[in-house]
């Protein structure tokens, strides 16, 4: 597989590991899992008060992953349109309902299929959501 088909995509915040952002095998994309984090390593949906008092919003975070996403299809000139599977990785199924909402403005029945579970805890604990893609986009002749 040459190279340029795995990815680190500029202005997005680096890996926390040695992996691509996305990779290319034949017609589909494959997403490494992605969160709301942003390049200067802040979180959307994530802030902390004066007091210390830490608030964490699953909508604005779904709403941050899928944007993420959509800029990662975008370095192989793909669309959120491509995408045929996603899986979510979800802190407190609590928050489902707010993430279901999100998803809902990006995605309808005619979008991917979608796994959604329950995990222990991610990288980072301000994150309450990741989600790792796969898309179908043709590699150009």
């Amino acid at each position: 597989m040459p190279p340029e088909d795995a990815i680190v995509v500029s202005g997005k915040p680096k890996p926390r590991g040695r992996f691509p952002h996305i990779r290319r095998a034949g017609d589909f994309l494959f997403v490494s899992g992605t969160s709301s984090r942003r390049p200067d390593n802040s979180f959307a949906g994530a802030s902390v008060d004066a007091m210390g008092t830490t608030s964490l919003d699953i909508r604005e975070q779904t709403r941050a992953v899928i944007s993420n996403i959509a800029d990662l299809l975008a370095a192989h000139g793909a669309t959120l349109s491509d995408l045929v599977e996603i899986t979510s990785f979800l802190v407190n199924m609590n928050d489902f309902g707010g993430y279901n909402e999100v998803w809902a403005e990006f995605f309808d029945e005619t979008g991917p299929t979608r796994t959604t579970v329950a995990v222990h805890q991610l990288p980072h604990p301000l994150l309450l959501i990741e989600m790792k893609a796969m898309a179908w986009h043709p590699r150009p002749r």
